[in-house]
């Protein structure tokens, strides 16, 4: 039934009223000049005329089984059936003696015949009473009788609509728990003539609530404790009533320990104690903690915890990235997943750890800022570098297996926790590699030489090509400059051609010293797969280079001719001499 049709036929607010049965005066012949006189005194109690549609006051005269006995005054009584003066659960009312109102339905001059109703004087002081509380918007209290379409019926003197969203501060789960409790509430809507009343027990709570947020304020200052009551628990935390106010407590802040489930530390309903840690005035938000009343595990850290030593502790949570260990209550430490094994490449930590272990480790280092422990399992066991110089020699032939490849090199592992790096640039003479997975394969067991050892930095450096003898020095060992040899073109480019002498060697022969039938702007005759016969230029025995030649060594110079000495010619005289000489004057030597 919706609200239109409970206003429509019960008149919401309103219960149907009982047919009032109409009492007669009994005093005697009524024709009697006396009684007429009596009848005519008796037309007013206590000062009030018995005017039909008003309310008088009359007294209780006598209460029985079926009947209420009411006096109006100078004798005047009517008889009213009990029905009149019972409440909703059967029992009467009032009690002989007690002044009353009621009604003045009909008054009879002549016969003194008069119709009262203590009902509908007790319904029209109820409506006087719901109109002043609607005016004053004062709270009224009522009895909620049942549940209906959209909300309760709820008795107030009359009946009255309490709609669901106006039963609670939140959407109420179940209405139906109201059932049978006195309420206190506010009139939100009221027509008298359809005997209409809407209220709300929102409005009354919200009220309160209000008025003891304010008080609360005062006191829900931060670090205060107050008590309050657990109201429900949560999976991120606990929902404290303290009075009008709910206030969290996150899980984090239950215990300095490790909490997975609120309901380990508090039940429902219980009274705990707990200290104000924020307070937001204007969002109504108040965040508690409970484990801040005891002292922080935090700050005995210092005095317990140091760098190398070693601790018992007990594995509280796994991650990607490592495990969590619990060395005491409310103080855990971490152990990377690089700090588990010495051997072991882990991809999660519950490949050798479970929840609840007992697990001995090593204190890394500590960082009271941060308010973290870094914890090592491995340093509890022996590490294998420190025997690794003991077992390889620089020179010596070692076995493993590949355990990754990577764009520079493999990764050879030849005990557990020992890798060694095998370079490009150590896995060839000859050829040219650009990837290590053109030779090996992951998990391949290979031999492969040390080069150098460096257990303090963990690096070993391994080759593959220095198993086998360098080509390059045997090639040089037997050949000169000036000689012959015989090979196949391998590649092009624009400054000549790259010839393959033996296997891994190759020399370059440019296109300057291609012989004269090819020509610089002829390289191209020197095809790729053709072979020629060419005259070793030049040796870079350092840099493993060969300088190839296609022409012919140019021939020797003719030695020089040789020249017949000149005659001597005679010395000349000098000017003197010759005057002297002339002059008939000689010298001998």
């Amino acid at each position: 039934m919706s609200l239109e049709d409970i206003r429509s036929s019960q008149e919401v607010g309103t219960t149907p009223e009982q047919p009032i049965e109409e009492s007669t005066l009994t005093a005697g012949n009524s024709e009697s000049n006396e009684m007429s006189k009596l009848l005519a005194d008796s037309d007013s109690f206590a000062g009030v005329r018995l005017v039909p549609g008003t309310v008088v006051e009359a007294q209780v005269e006598k209460v029985t089984e079926g009947d209420v006995v009411i006096s109006l005054g100078l004798k005047t009584e009517v008889v009213v059936p009990i029905a009149e003066f019972q409440n909703s659960e059967g029992k009467v009312s009032v009690a002989p003696g007690e002044t009353v109102k009621v009604w003045i339905e009909k008054y009879d001059d002549e016969t003194g015949r008069v119709g009262i109703s203590y009902q509908k004087a007790a319904r029209l002081k109820v409506w006087d009473e719901i109109e002043k509380a609607f005016q004053d918007q004062t709270n009224i209290t009522g009895k909620v009788l049942d549940r209906i379409k959209g909300g309760l019926t709820v008795d107030v003197g009359v009946p009255a609509f309490l709609p669901a969203s106006h039963a609670d501060v939140r959407a109420h789960g179940n209405v139906d728990e109201l059932k049978g409790q006195e309420i206190t509430c506010k009139i939100i809507k009221i027509n008298r003539k359809r005997n209409n009343v809407v209220i709300s027990r929102k409005l009354v709570l919200e009220e309160e609530l209000n008025r003891l947020r304010s008080e609360l304020a005062v006191r829900l200052v931060e670090g205060a404790e107050v008590v309050g009551t657990v109201k429900n628990l949560a999976e991120y935390g606990v929902f404290v009533d303290l009075g009008g106010i709910d206030g969290l407590l996150h899980i984090t802040d239950l215990a300095w320990g490790r909490v997975a489930n609120a309901a380990e530390v508090v039940q429902v309903g219980q009274e705990i104690r707990v200290k104000v840690l924020k307070h937001d005035v204007e969002k109504g938000r108040v965040s508690l903690g409970l484990k801040q009343l005891t002292p922080d595990p935090w700050e005995m850290v210092p005095q317990t915890y140091h760098a190398g030593e070693h601790f018992n502790g007990r594995v509280v949570s796994l991650a990607d990235y490592g495990a969590f260990v619990e060395l005491q209550p409310g103080v855990e430490g971490l152990i990377h997943i690089s700090e588990m094994s010495w051997s072991k490449r882990l991809r999660h930590p519950s490949k050798i750890l479970k929840l609840g272990d007992t697990v001995d480790v090593g204190v890394l280092e500590v960082d009271m800022v941060k308010r973290r422990i870094s914890l090592s399992l491995k340093s509890s066991l022996p590490d294998p570098w420190s025997t690794v110089s003991e077992k390889y020699a620089v020179g010596a032939v070692a076995q493993g297996r590949v355990r990754s490849l990577t764009d520079f090199g493999a990764f050879v592992e030849i005990e557990d926790g020992v890798d060694g790096l095998i370079h490009l640039s150590n896995m060839s003479w000859n050829r040219n590699i650009k990837h290590p997975s053109e030779i090996l394969k992951k998990g391949q067991k290979v031999d492969a030489i040390v080069l150098a050892l460096d257990p303090t930095n963990r690096r070993l450096a391994l080759g593959l090509k220095q198993l086998e003898q360098d080509p390059w020095e045997a090639f040089f060992a037997k050949i000169q400059v000036g000689d012959r040899v015989h090979g196949k073109v391998t590649r092009q480019v624009s400054f000549g051609v790259f010839v393959e002498l033996q296997e891994g060697i190759e020399g370059l022969c440019h296109v300057s010293e291609m012989a004269h039938e090819h020509g610089s702007g002829n390289a191209k005759l020197l095809e790729v797969g053709s072979e020629h016969d060419f005259r070793i230029l030049r040796l870079s025995k350092g840099d493993r280079k060969i300088a190839l030649s296609t022409k012919e060594p140019a021939p020797p110079p003719p030695p020089p001719e040789p020249v017949a000495p000149k005659a001597k010619e005679p010395e000349r005289m000098s000017t003197m001499a010759e005057a002297l000489s002339s002059a008939g004057i000689t010298f001998t030597s």
